[in-house]
C-alpha cells in the first residue's frame, strides 16, 4: 500500500500532531440547561486519572494524556489517540459550581450559573 493516503489523511485530521506527540485540539459540543451550561468532549484512549479540567474565570482548559503510545508497523493509519487539550470560552453567567464525569470515551463538564471565579482544578469521575 502506498504511504500517500496515510499522509494526506493524517495531514487534514490532526494525525501529524498526534504522531509527533503534539496535544491534538480535540472537538467539543456545548450546551446550556436551566442551571447549568455542559462541555461534552470525545476522548478516546485515556482513563479518567489522565484527564485535567480547569475553570478560570470563564475559561476552560481540558488536557488528557496517554498511559500508553500504541506503536505499530499500520499499514494504513487514519485516526489517532492523544494526547489531546482544548481551551474554551464559556458565556458570560455560568461560573458556578463544576463537576466532571467521564465514561465510554467522553469527558461531560457541567457548570453551574454563577460568577466566575479564581482558578481551580475540577476532579474527574469515572461514570
Amino acid at each position: 500500500m502506498s504511504p500517500e493516503p496515510d499522509n494526506q489523511l493524517m495531514s487534514t485530521s490532526g494525525g501529524e500532531q498526534a504522531a509527533a506527540g503534539t496535544p491534538q485540539q480535540v472537538p467539543v459540543n456545548l450546551y446550556e440547561t436551566e442551571q447549568a451550561i455542559v462541555l461534552v468532549a470525545p476522548l478516546p484512549g485515556v482513563m479518567p486519572d489522565d484527564i485535567t479540567v480547569t475553570v478560570e474565570g470563564r475559561s476552560v482548559h481540558l488536557a488528557a494524556d496517554l498511559r500508553t503510545k500504541a506503536v505499530k508497523d499500520y499499514l494504513l493509519h487514519e485516526w489517532h489517540y492523544g494526547p489531546y487539550q482544548r481551551s474554551v470560552e464559556l458565556p458570560e453567567g455560568f461560573g458556578g459550581e463544576a463537576e466532571a464525569t467521564f465514561a465510554n470515551g467522553q469527558l461531560a463538564l457541567r457548570i453551574e450559573r454563577g460568577p466566575g471565579g479564581d482558578r481551580r482544578t475540577v476532579t474527574v469521575t469515572k461514570h
